[in-house]
């Protein structure tokens, strides 16, 4: 099993950034996914989560507006398109397979905004 996220780097306030989340080794289209993420001396929070089958989503109140979160079943991909990036956005966001209660974590990929 593998979760393998991608994307994340340095930009500007304002800027954009479309994270991935590459799945391998189990049903992918099975599992709902979220994107979490996490700062230093603070835990870890959910951001956004999809369904399955993709047909529903839903967001953590900070990111409403600014982030999407998709996935492509055919491709075990997960996204998360990040617009007007904000300086408290700046983390190491994580992806997450859950499905009956358990689930799997990727390796995380570190998120930038500064000016």
């Amino acid at each position: 099993v593998q979760l393998v996220e991608s994307g994340g780097g340095l930009v500007q306030p304002g800027g954009s950034l479309r994270l991935s989340c590459a799945a391998s080794g189990f049903a992918f289209s099975r599992y709902d996914m979220r994107w979490y993420r996490q700062v230093p001396g603070k835990e870890r929070e959910l951001v956004a989560g999809i369904t399955n089958s993709g047909t529903s989503t839903n967001y953590k109140e900070f990111v409403k507006g600014r982030f999407t979160i998709s996935r492509d079943n055919a491709n075990n991909t997960m996204y998360l398109q990040m617009n007007s990036l904000k300086y408290e956005d700046t983390a190491v966001y994580y992806c997450f397979a859950v499905r009956w209660g358990g689930g799997y974590w990727g390796q995380g990929t570190q998120v930038i905004v500064s000016s």
